[in-house]
């Protein structure tokens, strides 16, 4: 399958910068402002085309393991805005390295995300100085330390000159020689230019982007994969649901005989068809009680929001289109386009149904799951209300009976 890589990762770190804007204080476009900052300071250490890529990738990822760091840790307490360090600083990192461990580009920069919060006298929470550390790791740890203390989006001179004080401070303390060195010789105030939200996915896409690369099935189900556990651990009640969509929509191909390429599209569908959950704020997510009809809205938003997440992805055109109509309806009457039976392809009916059936069926913390038979007879309904696709219904009883037997 061919993608362009850059786009892909760059557009997913919005979902990201989502989860990082409601839990910390830090301003939205982050991962992709430490990524800049990275290429920046590895042209400037004469770091190759390929490598700048791979650095401004880790750096993107980052704070990947965010939702999945506060569910475990941080339970039962109010998760507003949190502020954490010592230990705990650490979890997120081994949470992090773990979670991109398949990932291509991450297996070159080992421990990359592990130590990126380690200190150059060896303060960090794993106690390695300078020299025991990957120099990939020494730059995500000075461009996300030097954005989340400065704001790199919003840089004047009196600012920069503020900066460049600290940074020199900092050295042998904070930033190895060799890192410091690099910020004075490739960190001008003309280079930050280009920080502002709006323009960074330009921008990074240029300086550092990947172009089209064709991808194995199993390279974009391990990619798949890293991103269902970021969007299914945003909320406790919906733990499972994007790899059940995506593993079930994957069946639902090999049903239809489609080719394995074919299967493994579907898969990518079903896995990011809620990426847009990340920007829906948690507390309305995990509300135990009736939602509003404003809280009912802005759960709505989220098909919307996968979109945006979705839609510049060079190569995704097809797979963007299944994902995101997942609630749409035959009769025009679903989100987030109002898009009716002659507008909404194979496809997506498919994806609408998966989902449907693969929430009516999983279990949730304040519910059992219904047995297929049950959620069979409730997508019927739906099915005379005009609301998804008779046929795909008809075919799921069928198939999916016999794999609940």
């Amino acid at each position: 399958m061919k993608l362009q890589f850059s786009d892909l990762l760059y557009s997913f770190s919005y979902g990201l910068d989502c989860v990082e804007g409601q839990l910390l204080p830090i301003a939205a476009g982050h991962g992709k402002r430490v990524a800049r900052l990275c290429v920046i300071l590895g042209r400037a250490l004469g770091m190759e085309a390929d490598e700048l890529v791979e650095i401004a990738g880790l750096a993107t990822l980052h704070d990947n393991a965010l939702t999945e760091f506060i569910r475990v840790e941080f339970q039962d307490e109010d998760k507003e805005k949190l502020h954490f360090g010592g230990k705990k600083l650490g979890a997120h990192c081994v949470i992090g390295e773990k979670n991109l461990e398949k990932l291509p580009f991450a297996l070159k920069h080992k421990n990359a995300v592990l130590y990126h919060h380690e200190e150059a006298n060896g303060k960090g929470p794993f106690q390695k100085k300078a020299w025991e550390t990957p120099l990939a790791a020494q730059l995500i740890h000075m461009a996300d330390s030097l954005d989340t203390r400065f704001r790199l989006d919003n840089m004047d001179e009196e600012k920069y000159e503020k900066m460049c004080a600290y940074v020199q401070k900092m050295q042998d303390i904070r930033y190895s020689k060799e890192c410091v060195e690099a910020f004075f010789e490739g960190v001008t105030l003309e280079a930050l230019a280009g920080m502002e939200k709006a323009e960074l996915f330009t921008v990074l896409s240029t300086e550092a982007g990947s172009g089209f690369k064709d991808y194995s099935n199993e390279e974009i189900h391990d990619f798949c994969n890293f991103w269902i556990k970021i969007i299914d651990y945003k909320s406790k009640f919906t733990r499972s649901h994007s790899l059940g969509v995506a593993a079930l929509a994957e069946k639902m191909g090999k049903y239809y005989g489609y080719d394995e390429d074919k299967c493994t599209r579907l898969y990518l569908a079903g896995a990011v068809h809620d990426l847009g959950k990340l920007a829906v704020h948690s507390k309305i997510l995990e509300k135990p009680d009736k939602l509003t009809d404003k809280e009912y809205r802005h759960i709505q938003t989220h098909a919307y929001q996968s979109w945006i997440m979705l839609k510049d992805i060079k190569g995704l055109e097809e797979e963007t289109k299944w994902a995101v109509h997942h609630h749409e309806k035959l009769d025009g009457t679903g989100y987030p386009f109002g898009k009716n039976e002659d507008e909404l392809g194979f496809e997506e009916r498919l994806m609408a149904c998966v989902d449907i059936y693969q929430a009516l069926t999983e279990g949730r913390p304040y519910k059992e799951g219904f047995p297929h038979e049950k959620a069979i007879s409730i997508m019927k309904e739906m099915v005379e209300r005009r609301f998804i696709d008779k046929k795909i219904t008809e075919d799921m009883e069928i198939f999916l009976a016999e794999k609940s037997a």
